[in-house]
């Protein structure tokens, strides 16, 4: 039966993660073919390697490794052809003096990992099975070539169309989670169930991740664009999308804090006051309503943004001013955190989407706090 379990969870992977198979294998033939038919080259060793090594990198990074992988076959090469000139092919000191050169050269010029293995193995290829010769040489480079304009082609063509695609799908994504980390600390607090609140805790430590899938998918769409000429225009949106994510970042460290404060709350002796899961409920509204107006801002339906900005900036003051009435003389610690973290959450929230600056988003908040007639 464990045997059984193994396979349909490698079965259940491969379901999930059949693109980027087909994409490396048929961007490692396609390389290969066309080094093999248009250069002409008998043994395109480097024109399928490269494909996969910038296929192997995350997508927004791949058009940079293209350039590295080429540059490092370009160094590899060199260093080769004039050690085996020096000391002959395939002897030991042949080898020790290639890897040292050409390694210390890569890190030397400040290259990246990528770009120093791909240097040394490029250069041990040549010593040790196809000595350079000046008919050889040239092809290596061109091979390099050849399997990296594949992958950065190969790794668009699915986006190519729809390049914020992507992006927009990971922000609705990481907004849902967060939102739903708040609505069940809401419910926690409602029923003041520890075991609940440790649950929406351990939901809230992994909000870390969506953060970086976030991250990821700007540097990918970034790409994408940058390749579409067309589409180009759509840079400016992305800049201004970059700027949220650090405030999405604060947001997603101030609910995991406001969660550990539940734990606290809910099992200790103090009642949870009754107000206290719906401002949370409330602020999970305003996150919702968020992660809308920054997804409708990347796909260019400006009304559709402002209404949903709008919406956010209501739900996210309406819960400061709720968990505000709770702040009062002799409240216990973990109330205080919750109340501050509440308060936190929206003013990263605001900045997020209003783009406000730090003295008008506390202004307001400030505002939300003391209530009407203050």
């Amino acid at each position: 039966m464990a045997g059984w379990g193994r396979v349909r969870e490698a079965a259940g992977r491969l379901r999930r993660g059949w693109l980027p198979v087909v994409e490396a294998t048929l961007a490692a033939t396609v390389a290969w073919i066309l080094a093999t038919r248009l250069v002409g080259h008998p043994q395109p060793f480097f024109a399928p390697a490269a494909a996969l090594i910038v296929l192997g990198q995350a997508r927004g990074q791949r058009m940079r490794r293209a350039v590295e992988v080429v540059l490092g076959v370009a160094a590899g090469v060199l260093v080769a052809d004039l050690v085996v000139q020096a000391l002959g092919p395939r002897t030991t000191w042949t080898v020790l003096t290639v890897i040292l050169l050409t390694v210390a050269l890569a890190v030397a010029i400040g290259a990246s990992s990528v770009t120093v293995v791909q240097a040394a193995v490029s250069a041990l290829y040549l010593v040790v099975v196809s000595p350079p010769t000046e008919s050889l040489v040239p092809f290596r480079f061109v091979d390099a070539l050849i399997g990296g304009a594949v992958a950065v082609v190969a790794s668009q063509l699915v986006d190519a169309r729809r390049p914020l695609a992507p992006l927009v799908s990971e922000f609705r994504h990481t907004f849902e989670e967060l939102a739903g980390v708040l609505g069940e600390v809401a419910e926690a607090l409602d029923r003041a169930d520890d075991a609940a609140a440790l649950a929406a805790l351990e939901r809230a430590r992994h909000a870390d991740a969506g953060v970086e899938r976030l991250r990821g998918a700007v540097l990918a769409a970034g790409e994408a664009l940058r390749l579409n000429v067309r589409r180009r225009r759509h840079l400016g949106r992305l800049r201004s999308v970059e700027g949220s994510i650090r405030q999405i970042d604060y947001a997603v460290r101030n609910v995991r804090v406001l969660a550990r404060a539940a734990v606290t709350l809910t099992r200790g002796p103090a009642p949870v006051p009754a107000e206290l899961g719906g401002a949370v409920r409330t602020l999970a509204e305003a996150v919702r309503s968020a992660g809308d107006a920054l997804a409708a801002d990347l796909t260019g339906q400006d009304a559709v943004a402002d209404a949903h900005a709008e919406r956010a900036d209501v739900a996210a003051l309406a819960a400061v001013q709720v968990a505000g009435r709770l702040f009062t003389p002799g409240q216990t610690l973990p109330l205080a955190m919750i109340i501050g973290q509440v308060r936190a959450t929206a003013i990263d929230l605001l900045r997020g989407v209003r783009g406000d600056d730090d003295a008008t988003v506390l202004t307001r908040v400030d505002a939300a706090v003391a209530g009407p007639g203050h």
